[in-house]
Parts: C-alpha cells; sequence; structure tokens
C-alpha cells in the first residue's frame, strides 16, 4: 500500500471512506466540509492510504519545506485519520516523502491521546506537548456527580439561585435541536458575543462573518441528523448564555460558550446552564462523556478531575534535522 494524493475539491468523492475510519464528531465530515470551505485556502491536499482506506489526512502547506495537518482554530483537532493497529512512524514517514517538491518536516496537530495514542519518540519523530484539556465521565446520576464536586462550587451555584429568586428572575434552559433554529441561535450568539470583549479583538461570531457562516452551516449538518444541539439560558425574557455543542462517538463537546455580560446580576450565567445542562445530559444517559477540548483553565477543575495531554507530532526526512533546528 502506498499513499495517493488528491487536491482537495476531490473530498466529496472520498467522503464516505473518511467517515468510515473516523471516530470523532471534530473529524465528522459534516464539521470538515464547512471549515474547509470557509477557513480553507484551497490548496489543500487529500491524502489517502490503501484501497480501502487505513488512513487519511488533509494537509496544508507550513513554510517552504514542510506540511501539516488542516487546523483552524475552530477545529480543536488536526485533520488525521487513521486504523489503531497502524505505526504512525511508518505512515508519516511514507506520506512526507510522497508530497510534492521536496518537504523536510510533515507536522500532525493538535492530537488527542483517546483517539491517537502519543508515539515514541525516534530520531526522526519527536512530539510536543500542546495543552492540558478536560473532560467529564457520565456515569451514574448527576446528583451522585454533583456531590462529588467542591463544596465552594455546590455553594455559590445555591447562592447564586437564590439571590436570582430574590430579584424575581426565572432560569431556563432551552435546548435547540432542529436545523430549523439553527440560523436565529447563531444571530444570538452573535449579538451577545459582538458585545463583549471579545468584539474587541475581532474573534467574535456574527451571523455574517467567516465564523458565523461555519457555525451555522456545520450545526444545520449536525442538527438534520440529530447530533448537534444548541443551549439557550434564559434569565427571565432574556438570552444569559448560550453554548453550542456537537455529539460523536459517545461524546459531547461543548465548542463555544458566551454570556451576556450586561445581565449577569452578579451571576455566572456559564455556570448555572452548564448545571442545568449537565444534570439533563446526565438524566438523559445516553451520551458517555463531555468534552470540553479548550486550554485548560481554573474553572474546568471545579466541573472535572478528568485531565489529559493533547501532543503534536513532527515527522522528519532526516534525523539530523531536529538537531539542526528547533521545530514547533
Amino acid at each position: 500500500m502506498n499513499w495517493k494524493l488528491y487536491p482537495i475539491d476531490e473530498f466529496e468523492r472520498h467522503r464516505d471512506a473518511w467517515q468510515r475510519l473516523n471516530r470523532e464528531a471534530l473529524l465528522d465530515a459534516d464539521f470538515v466540509v464547512p471549515a474547509l470551505k470557509v477557513f480553507g485556502s484551497g490548496g489543500e491536499l487529500l491524502a489517502v492510504y490503501g484501497g480501502e482506506p487505513c488512513a487519511m489526512a488533509i494537509l496544508m502547506p507550513k513554510g517552504r519545506m514542510g506540511w501539516e495537518t488542516f487546523q483552524p482554530s475552530q477545529a480543536p483537532i488536526g485533520a488525521w485519520l487513521q486504523k489503531g493497529d497502524m505505526d504512525l512512524r511508518h505512515l508519516l514517514s511514507g506520506l512526507l516523502k510522497s508530497l510534492p517538491g521536496f518537504s523536510l518536516i510533515l507536522g500532525l496537530t493538535q492530537q488527542d491521546p483517546d483517539l491517537l495514542p502519543r508515539p515514541d519518540e525516534k530520531p526522526d519523530l519527536k512530539t510536543l506537548d500542546y495543552i492540558d484539556t478536560a473532560r467529564i465521565t457520565v456515569a451514574g446520576s448527576f446528583d451522585e456527580y454533583w456531590q462529588s464536586r467542591g463544596k465552594n462550587l455546590r455553594h455559590n451555584m445555591k447562592k447564586q439561585r437564590n439571590n436570582l429568586e430574590k430579584l424575581g428572575i426565572v432560569t431556563r434552559l432551552e435546548m435547540i435541536a432542529k436545523p430549523e433554529g439553527v440560523a436565529q441561535a447563531i444571530a444570538d450568539y452573535g449579538r451577545i458575543e459582538s458585545a463583549g470583549w471579545k468584539a474587541e479583538g475581532g474573534t467574535a461570531i456574527h451571523v455574517d462573518n467567516d465564523q458565523g457562516r461555519f457555525y451555522r452551516e456545520m450545526l444545520e449538518a449536525f442538527c438534520r441528523r440529530g447530533a448537534g444541539r444548541i443551549y439557550r439560558y434564559w434569565y427571565n425574557d432574556e438570552i444569559a448564555a448560550m453554548d453550542l455543542c456537537i455529539e460523536g462517538n459517545g461524546s459531547i463537546i461543548i465548542l463555544k460558550t458566551t454570556y451576556d455580560e450586561s445581565v449577569s446580576n452578579g451571576t455566572s450565567p456559564a455556570f448555572l446552564m452548564r448545571q442545568d445542562s449537565f444534570r439533563q445530559i446526565f438524566d438523559e444517559g445516553r451520551l458517555k462523556r463531555i468534552e470540553f477540548y479548550g486550554k485548560l483553565m481554573e474553572w474546568h477543575t471545579k466541573w472535572s478531575d478528568e485531565v489529559r495531554t493533547m501532543y503534536h507530532v513532527n515527522c522528519f526526512r532526516w534525523a539530523i534535522i531536529p538537531r539542526l533546528r528547533r521545530f514547533v
């Protein structure tokens, strides 16, 4: 078997093969295709290993003599798929030699050790820590999970709810899971985020910008097959917080969170929303994990004790290269 390379506009022809290899919602074709459409350059390559593919990747040029997995900031995992029994070093080395030009390095970005075990380092294969990230295993009842959390979190949540009750503010969790509700939800999300601190840095979702177009198209595709959900959390008649989520392989992944700073009333709407949405997920009993996939923050540790380290891999044409220059 060897690698074959295709221009990225032929991805749809290989979509079924990609789906058969995939085990993660973040690499689902319904996520990848909108990401390529909105954030891709058109110069990406689809790499396929074997007739009934044993490995596949989407690659983009990196510098003058390198390539790396397609990795827009909206995708926490680099676009690499393989069967579990394949040797990663063998696959990367063969792919590196098959790429156009005379490539010296191939980077595999932001990998999850639960999906792709971290390989042993070799002279021509180096790994690098990326971030620590957290998850929650959904087991038992929500009340059991909640009692396992810290006393400060439980006390703080109770205190916030008591304060809201005194102010006459009624909270309500709404879940949007149908594709026809996505457009308005993204508009609501963009309105809230554009009024906050992210607007100053130009990173806020807006219904008319690339981020807004990506999240709308992607979430509509997931919702069409019952694998997408958007949470809106209400303080009376005002939307106080929102979560954008997708499902796959027994996990629900929280992609984006925002909250309205103007209606917080000294509370944390996102925390209150999370408590109610997590209770709903536990009560459903269908999903096995709640994934954050963002960089581990102090607030994550209030909700989870499960932390793992994501990583990068660099494969070099010759073993001497990493000794001559530090690659990241």
